[in-house]
């Protein structure tokens, strides 16, 4: 068992206040009303109108220090965990640190990123660094806007994905608290990479180079089909081996917080898993997918709303673009 003295002591979240409901989306792609709510399980979801990924993780992260207790002055390190970059340089994790007024403070920022996973990948690699002393205390932000590059022709991905910020705080596990991370798991399957990608925008495919790109380089493209298909293989045998890993079995997990894919991938990996609804965590019927803020926002929830415990087994589970799957086993 990897078992490091971690604990979440602060979380936080925004989403932006334009609501764009799945009828709306049938109305605007032509559709049948209630096709996209039927097909994506997401009854409305968040569109910015003009607010930045800065903005908006700055947002999550001051509602995670209020809850701490804590001052922008009490972190010693920044770490963007977003999917999607407000611009390419510097990261979204510096300019976090200056919509937070910390533009002089010298705290060191960062991003880390695998796209919905990142957050996961994020408390698994910074959790190291802590536990070690590197750093003492460490704000993680996910911050998305999907709407900007969605791919409207592409009816099937365009109506799931929403706009959204979430962020957490680690730290050293307190004395007296149950607080840890059990277990963590992450693989990567290379020949899926296809499967969900936006081509354009870096080096292969630099705006420079106008007379080979198209419009949809730049934009979202996924095979959900195909992810699905994939996913549905490899899941099974790598939950079993994380959960091995933790020294628990599913039965002993208090709550599963899945990466807010789709309605119809949650369903079906609950299923395969055998967990009971009351302990598997949906909201995206509210918010769709939010790419890597999703498991942050749906964690903060939870322990706003469900009444998380400390010492409760928390497993964090998804899959992102690579392909990669990866999960935590945590005691809250």
């Amino acid at each position: 068992m990897d078992c490091r003295q971690i604990a979440i002591t602060g979380t936080g979240m925004y989403v932006p206040p334009r609501r764009v409901t799945s009828s709306e989306l049938d109305q605007r792609l032509g559709l049948a009303d209630g096709w996209t709510a039927k097909k994506t399980g997401v009854l409305e979801r968040r569109y910015t109108e003009g607010e930045t990924s800065s903005q908006m993780g700055a947002k999550a992260a001051r509602a995670a220090l209020e809850q701490a207790g804590y001052e922008l002055s009490d972190i010693d390190c920044i770490v963007g965990v977003s999917g999607t970059a407000q611009q390419e340089i510097p990261c979204t994790a510096a300019l976090i640190q200056r919509e937070l007024g910390g533009g002089g403070s010298g705290i060191p920022a960062f991003d880390l990123n695998s796209t919905c996973l990142s957050f996961v990948a994020g408390l698994d690699t910074i959790s190291y660094l802590v536990e070690a002393g590197r750093y003492r205390r460490v704000l993680l932000v996910a911050s998305e806007i999907a709407s900007v590059g969605l791919d409207w022709e592409q009816k099937e991905s365009c109506t799931l994905f929403g706009d959204g910020a979430a962020a957490a705080i680690i730290e050293r596990t307190p004395a007296g608290s149950a607080s840890r991370i059990l277990a963590a798991r992450m693989e990567t399957y290379s020949k899926g990479a296809h499967l969900s990608e936006i081509r354009g925008g870096g080096t292969m495919l630099h705006p420079r180079l106008y007379s080979e790109t198209t419009k949809a380089d730049f934009l979202f493209q996924m095979d959900g089909r195909g992810i699905f298909r994939m996913t549905s293989r490899l899941i099974e045998p790598f939950v079993e081996k994380l959960l091995s890993e933790s020294g628990l079995g599913m039965d002993e997990i208090d709550w599963v917080i899945p990466h807010q894919a789709s309605g119809m991938s949650m369903r079906i990996l609950r299923e395969k898993l055998g967990v009971r609804p009351e302990r598997f965590i949906m909201n995206i019927a509210n918010y769709g997918n939010t790419i890597a803020t999703s498991i942050p926002l749906a964690l903060h929830e939870t322990i706003a709303t469900r009444g998380i415990k400390r010492g409760d087994r928390v497993l964090l589970l998804g899959v992102s673009a690579g392909l990669s799957l990866g999960g935590i086993v945590l005691a809250y």
